[in-house]
């Protein structure tokens, strides 16, 4: 069961006009944050003190505010992204029919299926850095050309200058999602 605390407006300059931070004795160590009209809504572990909950309050409506500012494409944009990455890298031969993002995906960064020469990303890719995207949509056009993981697939890889950066990038948020998410567990 879940309790809620008073209301209470943004002090960060926030879009929205008022913050609503819900308390449930189910929740353990995860705080999320999503937006509902014009309310943000916090939901917090029970157990949480006031401090932490100011703390929690605050990197979220940050958190959600980056999430917000970062500009995304859509599929007809990642479709002409594809399609001049392929110009560029592969001499145009990797044409993917289709190019879209997709929210099924959360153990993989991006699926390819050459029978139907389509490639999917996950929209986790959405709102990190541009060579990143990048590299995921020459990794799944390199699958066009080449099936698997071989020598000859990673050898057409290399073409894309920034590919050992991105994979350091990817590796990054991975061992992140592994971290504590609790702030000042160390201090205790």
């Amino acid at each position: 069961m879940s309790q809620r605390s008073a209301t209470s407006q943004p002090t960060n300059g926030s879009r929205a006009s008022v913050i609503e931070v819900r308390r449930s004795a189910r929740r353990r160590r995860t705080v999320s944050a999503y937006r509902e009209g014009d309310r943000t809504v916090v939901l917090i572990p029970a157990r949480m003190s006031e401090a932490e909950e100011q703390r929690w309050v605050t990197v979220m409506l940050d958190k959600l505010a980056a999430q917000e500012s970062r500009r995304t494409f859509g599929d007809a944009e990642l479709s002409e992204r594809a399609r001049r990455l392929s110009e560029q890298y592969f001499g145009g031969r990797a044409e993917a029919a289709s190019v879209r993002w997709v929210t099924n995906q959360n153990t993989r960064w991006g699926s390819c299926t050459p029978s139907e020469r389509s490639i999917r990303l996950s929209h986790r890719l959405q709102g990190m850095p541009e060579y990143v995207v990048d590299y995921v949509l020459c990794h799944e056009l390199a699958h066009l050309l080449v099936p698997g993981h071989g020598p000859r697939f990673w050898r057409l890889l290399e073409a894309y200058p920034k590919t050992e950066r991105a994979r350091g990038y990817l590796e990054g948020v991975v061992a992140a999602e592994r971290l504590p998410h609790v702030p000042g567990a160390r201090d205790s």
